[in-house]
């Protein structure tokens, strides 16, 4: 477009300063170009008009100015010697009644698969799409759809179910609806975990994605869990399984969610879940899932069982006392309180001599001289104290700092 053609002022869009494709006035009286005033209050998680200042919320009306629309298109048409682009007439915007119009149409065998090709595309198009399906009940369509192909041992769709869930993500009020079919719905997406696909990493890295979703409002539920569960959970966590790293921190957001029972800890310990643990820990992971792993052995090193198995992996004690004060107070709150659990209930002749070994003994005299809680120091302290006098015989004990803190 030449310089020098003048666009009418009311043809601009307040917010991008160009043309406007879509006219669409809000509430406020003001006219935006729909795709910017939709991004401006879904993305940009603004709850005002731009121009006026006044409340807008987000699933207010925007109403399409068609004379508007019109006129615009007009003055391109007539201004298109000037170099000015026509504007084409908008599709007609998609709603709520389009995506109830989809789901129904899931009920129909020969229109399953089209059907659940265009949830994808459009889950994936834009935000609003993406409130309208939640709007619509899409979450809750596909997980029944996941459930009957666990029923009937079909694979045909899941891909893009697991894709439209993880696109939309399935609200915690949603969710918290469910509890009466989350006991099918959980079996249903530990088979599709062992299950094989094409695009297996992003597959099954969508189907622990909204496992976690569904373990964090379905505490009943975890109560009952199967042997079953934790193997394939674990089978997540271990060497030789692709999953992205989102999907790992979900698989171990899964596993600390179901702790705090004692038949699931005693169930993750028989699954290898303390080995897979250490050994993930021991690549050096990203600080938030050392966070979960911390976690997760602290409530293993509970159980007998669980401290059994921590000290039989040569790797457990070295790895838990290396993290100390290199990644956050949360891993330092946990690593401490493992260390305490085994100092306290497992502390043989053979466990004391790794504590020094390894350097537990200098780390926790660190602990002692930098700011950090109260309670761990008494911690770090408490286990110094029951074994000072075994470590002092030890020629290479740095005695003087020993002593320093223990008297």
């Amino acid at each position: 477009m030449d310089d020098d053609v003048e666009v009418p002022k009311y043809f601009i869009c307040p917010i991008s300063l160009q043309i406007m494709k879509d006219p669409v006035t809000a509430i406020t009286g003001i006219t935006y170009d729909r795709d910017n005033i939709e991004q401006w209050l879904l993305v940009g998680k603004k709850t005002s008009c731009p121009v006026t200042q006044q409340p807008l919320p987000r699933d207010s009306d925007l109403t399409p100015n068609h004379t508007l629309r019109r006129l615009i298109q007009a003055w391109c048409t007539e201004n298109a010697s000037l170099g000015v682009d026509r504007i084409p007439t908008p599709k007609p915007s998609i709603d709520k009644s389009h995506f109830l119009k989809l789901i129904k149409d899931l009920q129909h065998p020969d229109s399953k698969m089209k059907t659940l090709r265009e949830l994808d595309l459009l889950a994936a198009k834009n935000e609003r799409n993406r409130n309208y399906m939640v709007q619509a009940g899409v979450p809750k369509a596909m997980l029944s759809f996941i459930v009957n192909c666990f029923k009937e041992v079909c694979v045909n769709g899941l891909e893009e179910a697991l894709s439209v869930l993880f696109l939309i993500r399935i609200p915690p009020a949603e969710a918290k609806l469910l509890p009466k079919e989350n006991d099918q719905i959980i079996k249903s997406l530990i088979w599709v975990l062992g299950c094989e696909f094409k695009t297996n990493v992003m597959v099954k890295s969508h189907a622990v994605l909204v496992l976690k979703t569904i373990v964090e409002t379905s505490s009943i539920v975890l109560e009952r869990l199967e042997p079953q569960f934790f193997e394939t959970i674990v089978g997540i966590l271990k060497p030789g399984t692709r999953v992205t790293q989102q999907g790992m921190n979900s698989a171990l957001h899964v596993l600390l969610d179901t702790c705090p029972w004692g038949r699931n800890r005693l169930m993750m310990v028989e699954s290898g879940a303390i080995s897979a643990l250490i050994e993930l820990e021991l690549g050096s992971p990203g600080k938030r899932t050392t966070e979960l792993i911390m976690g997760i052995l602290f409530h293993l090193c509970s159980c007998a069982n669980g401290r059994a198995e921590f000290l039989s992996h040569k790797g457990g004690v070295a790895v838990v006392t290396k993290r100390i004060l290199r990644v956050s107070p949360t891993v330092d709150d946990r690593a401490v309180q493992i260390l305490s659990l085994i100092n306290k209930f497992s502390a043989t002749n053979l466990v004391v001599q790794e504590m020094l070994d390894v350097g537990t003994v200098t780390k926790l005299c660190m602990l002692l001289q930098v700011d950090c809680a109260t309670y761990l120091k008494e911690k770090a302290m408490e286990i110094l104290k029951s074994h000072s006098d075994e470590w002092q015989k030890f020629p290479c004990t740095n005695k003087t700092l020993l002593t320093r803190y223990i008297n």
